[in-house]
């Protein structure tokens, strides 16, 4: 009898608090919890399909493993460091294990959980496209679990924290969606973590190419769909920011695939499309930090302009001997970078923003400038720690001839395409032994 008037009075404060939510918001934000959810898969799609067969599982799997690992991180230990009050620097630990997080409010504060426990999983899936092909699957897990709460919870608080204790959004820095917490600080941590592996053992010697292109495309696909929950759910409510913020991610990634073939017909005669995806994916995350605070057109410059130092990066970047595998650095990092920036350029009060440089407000432009160098530092800071203290634990790197048969084989003991018994194995074009 006690266990059935304790279920029934938890029932009833549930109904309550669940009466005093804002229907059409709680709507709005599960949807879009969901279409940001589907965008680790789409990002899965996206990077399998530019490496090559041998590496294709290994490499979906490690943005597949994030949505548990970093989903469990998050709800446990990141969320209350990324939002609880505590100092500027960092969120307290009174949310820890959900502790005190209820269904009142004008959006299920429980459902935020979820919400940014996605935004977590994507920013940690991110990482693994610098990596690919050389870096053990253990202690990948095992980075992107201590790098969510030390690196990716603190960064959100600083941004997003709440105000009064949140380092950079109390100087008045805007990041409406991540261009600095999720793409900035998931490309420098590639880099970091670049230069800890080193490049693959052929890296310079032979050219790695794309095994499924219609993969890409799919994945691509994916996450322009899946975006529109990632900077729509980002205005909290189904209101006029949320409608501009998905018109915007509609609008500049269009903008910037159209420079970005016009670019690729100028130099090289024709347009690809492996070009065109990893456009949609530049511009995409040039509008995340602005996406509610510039008008449409201010979303078409922007989109227009963060294509140059993206596709220029990318053509020259082989030349630099930066083994990012597959530009991170130059379709996240470039581009959230440019994004943010040219946010304090657009940023217009009349779409609801703070007034950007173009309005009179330089300060603002200055701003974000801090709030990109700040994002730099700590996440590189941070994430070389990380790896180097996971070095003394354990070999983050595939051996050479471990490399020459496949991390899918290495890791997880699978082939992507079986070849069917008796069938003729088709060796590696590098002649290593390698299947394809």
């Amino acid at each position: 009898m006690r266990l059935l008037a304790m279920t029934i009075f938890i029932a009833l404060g549930a109904a309550q608090a669940a009466s005093q939510a804002d229907g059409g918001t709680t709507a709005w934000m599960l949807v879009s919890t969901a279409l940001v959810l589907l965008m680790t898969p789409a990002l899965a799609f996206f990077y399998g399909g530019l490496v090559r067969q041998k590496n294709v599982l290994n490499t979906m799997m490690m943005s597949f493993a994030a949505l548990g690992v970093v989903t469990l991180v998050w709800a446990l230990f990141g969320y209350s460091l990324a939002y609880g009050g505590g100092s500027r620097w960092i969120g307290d630990l009174s949310m820890l294990f959900m502790h005190g997080i209820d269904l009142s409010g004008k959006m299920p504060a429980l459902l935020d959980v979820a919400f940014q426990g996605t935004f977590a999983v994507i920013t940690a899936a991110l990482i693994s496209g610098s990596l690919v092909g050389r870096m053990r699957f253990l202690p990948w897990l095992l980075f992107i679990a201590i790098w969510t709460v030390c690196d990716y919870a603190v960064l959100a608080h600083w941004v997003w924290g709440p105000a009064g204790s949140a380092l950079l959004k109390d100087l008045g820095a805007i990041d409406f969606a991540g261009g600095t917490v999720v793409h900035i600080n998931a490309a420098i941590a590639g880099v970091v973590a670049v230069m800890v592996l080193g490049p693959r053992k052929d890296f310079g010697r032979l050219a790695f190419l794309p095994h499924n292109i219609p993969f890409v495309l799919l994945g691509a696909g994916l996450l322009w769909f899946g975006w529109f929950g990632f900077n729509g759910g980002s205005a909290y409510g189904a209101n006029a920011s949320a409608a501009l913020a998905f018109t915007n991610t509609f609008l500049a990634p269009a903008a910037t695939m159209t420079v970005w073939m016009i670019l690729e017909a100028l130099r090289g005669g024709r347009a690809t499309a492996v070009g065109a995806a990893t456009a949609a994916v530049v511009g995409l995350v040039g509008i995340t930090p602005a996406a509610g605070f510039v008008g449409p057109l201010g979303a078409l410059w922007l989109g227009a302009l963060v294509a140059f130092p993206s596709y220029f990066f990318i053509s020259i970047r082989p030349r630099l001997k930066l083994d990012d595998s597959l530009d991170v650095f130059g379709a996240h990092g470039l581009g959230g970078m440019s994004g943010a920036l040219l946010t304090g350029v657009f940023a217009a009060k009349a779409w609801g923003g703070t007034a950007g440089a173009l309005e009179g407000n330089i300060g603002l432009l200055w701003v974000q400038i801090e709030a990109v160098l700040a994002a730099v530092i700590f996440s590189a800071l941070m994430s070389w720690l990380i790896l180097r203290l996971l070095a003394l634990l354990m070999p983050l790197r595939a051996a050479d001839d471990e490399q020459a048969v496949g991390m899918d084989a290495l890791c997880h003991g699978e082939e992507a395409y079986p070849v069917a018994e008796g069938a003729i194995l088709v060796l590696d074009r590098e002649n290593d032994g390698g299947a394809r």
